[in-house]
């Protein structure tokens, strides 16, 4: 072959060979919350808590860190913006699995007749401003075996006042997951972790001084008022091994994760 048609002909099988490897490889692997090279990292990338995994997924409305072992995510972050709050009322979507986790995540399958709800983290009531926010929380990355009258009763009433401080506080910072220890149950084929304990942790940061609210509370119904179940951040820390707000400043996040007060937070 002439030497003159070779070179624009190697120039194109490399384009190719690119153009592939971004569309098919690069959205399989694991997103580096350093380098912010995911084009689809939301604006509270910044707050993204550590990963005790190193399995950090980063979709367009929410992020995530998979343990593989428990076959769920150990936290979900996510900002919840006053102009999200939306009542569209879309068809709910079949579950599927989270094509971004490499090792896959869980089947919905392994919920079927186990007793429990796949329970969202990322609630679908939150991602209601439009139809592709909505059904990508019912990847199976974003959901947890909980108990259906906890899921239904305590942890739906927190959701909802998270929704509340949403948009009376001009949005807030959420970051929610089931407390995942050895020592829990399982079930389905894939051996599902059912946590005993689940975590939400609010942060308000519309304001001068920044504020922060977590709760913790047993995944089975009760009758408490959530004000009850306030801790401070600094105990959920203990309990994951997770540090949830690396990248503020030291004595910022000393003050803020220390504290397990309510005061200015309207319960």
């Amino acid at each position: 072959m002439n030497r003159k048609y070779i070179y624009p002909l190697l120039i194109i099988i490399v384009t190719i060979g690119f153009y592939y490897f971004e569309e098919n490889l690069g959205n399989n692997k694991y997103s580096d919350p350093d380098t912010k090279s995911n084009e689809e990292a939301t604006s509270s990338f910044f707050y993204l808590p550590t990963s005790t995994t190193g399995a950090i997924i980063t979709h367009k409305y929410y992020s995530l860190s998979y343990s593989e072992k428990h076959e769920q995510a150990e936290w979900v972050a996510y900002e919840l913006k006053k102009e999200h709050l939306t009542n569209n009322d879309f068809k709910r979507p079949y579950f599927e699995k989270d094509k971004k986790v490499r090792t896959s995540s869980a089947d919905w399958r392994n919920y079927k007749k186990s007793g429990y709800d796949r329970g969202h983290l990322c609630p679908a009531g939150d991602r209601r401003f439009e139809y592709n926010a909505f059904e990508e929380t019912f990847l199976t990355s974003n959901v947890t075996p909980q108990d259906h009258e906890f899921n239904s009763g305590i942890w739906n009433s927190l959701e909802q006042k998270v929704r509340y401080w949403s948009k009376i506080y001009n949005g807030v910072y959420v970051v929610t997951g089931g407390v995942l220890s050895n020592d829990l149950k399982s079930i389905g084929y894939e051996a599902v972790s059912v946590p005993k304990y689940f975590y939400k942790i609010i942060l308000d940061n519309s304001a001068k001084n920044p504020k922060i609210i977590a709760f913790l509370m047993e995944g089975k119904q009760t009758s408490v008022p959530l004000k009850e179940f306030v801790v401070s951040v600094d105990e959920i820390e203990k309990l994951t091994g997770i540090d949830f707000f690396p990248k503020l400043e030291d004595v910022i996040e000393e003050k803020l994760e220390m504290s397990s007060t309510t005061k200015g937070w309207k319960l």
